[in-house]
């Protein structure tokens, strides 16, 4: 992975050493093909230890440091008002500036105490792009989930600093029209549906701008915050000299409320984080999650989770962190374009998203490009990885048909600390030889279509 270092060294080094090793197991091409046949065509479904490099997702799969593993000793189980509550929410209250703090089990739980405490039956949730579980809640809740991306995501090979921002004259239309039944704008940072793109602070404050002259609360979707304020730094004009501490903690300022999962940038195995300013609105959210979560000084967590965290959201704000992570996902980027392999482009910071539509143009949307390539990467490789395209967030029309999605992408997302540049160049190395032979490879369709969510647990069959 190369690049300038302290204008000497070109390789860029994980900033970590391995202290402790987990053996991977090898599989055969016919094992794979009995395991993906069982799954149905579902990597979701597939056992990960018949995984050999496990890219299904980044959230809480990554490796805690050895000061978080201390931290987790401390871990103090007490029903209520635990001393590792208190340092938990000094940490979310350092770094985000909120006072109002709520621990939950994880990211989902956040998005369902929202929209079912403070978002009205009916009303619009206005973002970027929601991802799954936080559309999923949104409807669940009775609410409408309008997108509204900005017009350089449509291009995914297309460079563009900030793809993941919102369409600001899109949003001011809408809102002049149904401010009054909106209940949240949403801006997710980094935009995970749209290839894990950041958000500029200028198209931020400008959100931020509409929502107080329209009277519309402004949530933050905050799983990488992390992430996207490193991208704030290197790519947005008055920001190159403030740390991603300085940069996070502005963002925040921003948001009425804040949902962040600490499976992602709190760098933790399990939890979640509501942070708030409204007083009244904390109660709400506290009162709805004693019905599911837990007492408000644990909201589902141990001890030892909520030292994790405490610990972990400083670990993802270092720089030097940052730089490797960032770099890394460019490193391969740049490989698979060298290879003539379609991405969203740049990289983003948790992934690399492979256009399915470039790498299969035969196989129409109607037959899962990105759950074929999916299936076929894992088949040859034991690589797993996850369709963001018509599976997740295609629908049916009246008839039954399926309407497919707007975009076909696939994601590559790299677990925290726990991969080395041999297991991306393995990566890298499977994608170019899938690639020679796209031309032969199938669709897919159902055998088995669950109303909500259908990509955990569908099933399918080759297209013959």
């Amino acid at each position: 992975m190369n690049v300038k270092m302290d204008g000497k060294m070109k390789t860029i080094i994980e900033p970590f050493r391995i202290k402790s090793v987990e053996t991977l197991k090898q599989t055969t091409l016919e094992e794979r093909k009995k395991y993906l046949t069982q799954a149905g065509l579902n990597t979701f479904l597939i056992s990960s230890e018949n995984v050999l490099i496990d890219l299904l997702t980044d959230s809480g799969t990554g490796a805690m440091s050895t000061e978080q593993w201390a931290a987790v000793m401390r871990g103090d189980e007490s029903y209520a008002g635990s001393p590792s509550f208190y340092r938990f929410e000094k940490a979310v209250q350092d770094i985000t500036g909120h006072n109002e703090v709520i621990p939950t089990h994880q990211g989902r739980a956040c998005e369902r105490i929202l929209f079912t405490t403070l978002a009205k039956k009916g009303d619009f949730v206005v973002s970027n792009m929601l991802f799954d579980t936080t559309r999923a809640n949104a409807q669940a809740a009775g609410c409408q989930v309008k997108d509204i991306p900005c017009p350089e995501l449509a291009s995914p090979m297309t460079p563009a600093d900030f793809k993941g921002n919102i369409d600001l004259e899109k949003l001011e239309s809408f809102l002049k029209e149904n401010s009054e039944k909106t209940s949240f704008v949403v801006s997710t940072i980094t935009n995970n549906s749209g290839g894990g793109q950041p958000v500029s602070m200028a198209n931020l404050k400008a959100t931020r701008e509409l929502c107080t002259r329209y009277k519309v609360p402004l949530m933050i979707d905050a799983c990488r915050f992390a992430e996207n304020a490193i991208f704030i730094k290197r790519r947005e004009k008055g920001y190159e000299d403030k740390t991603p501490t300085q940069i996070a903690r502005e963002v925040f300022d921003l948001a009425d409320v804040i949902s962040i999962s600490a499976k992602k940038d709190g760098m933790a195995n399990m939890g979640g984080i509501l942070a708030m300013k409204n007083p009244q609105w904390a109660q709400d959210c506290r009162n709805n999650l004693i019905l599911t979560e837990g007492f408000p000084t644990y909201g589902g967590l141990s001890g030892r989770d909520l030292e994790a965290i405490a610990v972990g959201l400083y670990e993802a704000l270092d720089e030097a962190y940052l730089n490797y992570r960032i770099r890394t996902a460019q490193y391969m980027g740049d490989q698979l374009m060298k290879a003539d392999i379609p991405i969203v482009n740049p990289p983003g910071g948790h992934a690399i998203y492979i256009d399915a539509k470039g790498f299969l143009p035969h196989i129409p949307p109607q037959q899962f490009p990105g759950q074929s390539l999916v299936a076929n990467l894992y088949q040859l490789a034991g690589i797993r990885a996850v369709e963001i395209g018509s599976v997740m967030f295609g629908s049916l029309d009246q008839s039954g048909a399926e309407v497919p999605h707007s975009q076909e992408l696939v994601r590559l997302a790299f677990p925290r600390r726990t991969y080395t540049q041999a297991h991306f160049d393995y990566v890298i190395e499977a994608l170019i030889e899938l690639r020679k032979t796209s031309k032969s490879m199938k669709g897919v369709r159902f055998t088995y279509r669950p109303e909500v969510l259908r990509h955990f647990t569908a099933r399918f069959e080759w297209v013959d």
